[in-house]
């Protein structure tokens, strides 16, 4: 254990300070190149400032990340134990082709200069395609099977074929959940180092090299782009970050065999998601909004909460609930 700690310290700090670098460097390129974001008419009137400020900074911990894990790969590699990080790269790989979905969605909103990318059916589509190739490599690879394990319980359900259904449900819904977590300054970034601080506590108790490894480099990444992402912001994540993010925490709660979990460690992402569901069926049924604007953030600033303020609420909860996952595992 005293070595795994030591590799999640090193591996952590140097995240951090890879992130906080390619964030001095790319971030006045994103605004040389005018990659900024462009703000909804029918979003808070007081986020009409932040229109142009440069998105796609989920660029910079995504290459820090990955620029990180290579040289642990390599260090791995000399001691012959470089099969320990297969579930990491399938993880890593998760992430970075739901990265890749995000990457061409900010793409195509910068094109066209206004909110809106890939349609509906086209991002969906993609994430569906990349989520069945993920649960096929753990399953074919034996990091998976088809029993599901009950939180708080000593229960396990076997669900056979429809053990892959219901993955693919929990992969896509939760990627898309902390897509929509990403919409004020700091928040997903600041959730989502909560979640894998959680990840850290599970991965080094369990000996879980893959798990371990890859919370430090949340962690550290986290870390390093809230200096530039905490209010006000000096850049975005982006779609691009949002949606790896998306991935690698979905994907490390399938590693720990806990994927029930992600819908308790994860409850602010599906409060996000369930919020806009409850607007939108409510709105249809009814012609009545719920909440004064979703994703549920949004509606705690139209009752005058200020975006820090949200973004320590929101991460105390994930705290509480991860405290309270534990006991669950």
């Amino acid at each position: 254990m005293k070595e795994l700690l030591c590799e999640f310290g090193i591996v952590l700090g140097i995240c951090f300070v890879l992130t906080a670098i390619l964030g001095r460097l790319i971030i006045p390129i994103l605004r040389a190149k005018k990659v900024g974001q462009h703000i909804l008419e029918i979003g808070p009137r007081w986020h009409h400032s932040k229109e142009g400020t440069p998105t796609m900074g989920g660029i910079c911990f995504i290459l820090a990340i990955l620029l990180t894990l290579l040289g642990v790969t390599v260090l791995y590699a000399v001691r012959g134990e470089q099969a320990e990080l297969i579930p990491l790269a399938l993880t890593m790989g998760l992430g970075v082709m739901n990265g890749l979905v995000g990457f061409v969605d900010d793409f195509c909103k910068l094109m066209k200069k206004k909110n809106e990318g890939l349609k509906a059916y086209q991002k969906s589509s993609l994430q569906v395609i990349v989520a069945l190739l993920y649960i096929y490599l753990l399953s074919v690879l034996g990091y998976i099977d088809t029993s599901l394990h009950i939180p708080f319980t000593d229960i396990s359900v076997e669900l056979g074929v429809v053990y892959y259904i219901f993955a693919l449900f929990v992969i896509v819904g939760m990627v898309n959940s902390v897509n929509l977590t990403d919409g004020i300054d700091g928040l997903a970034s600041s959730v989502t180092l909560v979640v894998f601080v959680f990840f850290a506590f599970v991965g080094i108790n369990s000996l879980n090299t893959s798990v371990t490894l890859i919370s430090a480099v949340l962690i550290g990444a986290m870390l390093g782009f809230l200096i530039y992402n905490l209010n006000p912001a000096r850049v975005f994540m982006g779609d691009t970050g949002s949606l790896f993010l998306g991935g690698v925490v979905t994907g490390t709660a399938f590693l720990i065999r806990e994927p029930m979990l992600i819908l308790i460690i994860g409850g602010v992402y599906a409060m996000e998601s369930l919020s806009v569901i409850l607007q939108v069926g409510s709105f249809k049924l009814r012609q009545k909004r719920i909440f004064k604007m979703a994703p549920i953030h949004h509606h705690f600033e139209k009752c005058g909460w200020k975006e820090n303020k949200i973004v320590i609420v929101f991460s105390t909860i994930t705290a509480l609930l991860c405290v309270l996952a534990w006991f669950g595992l």
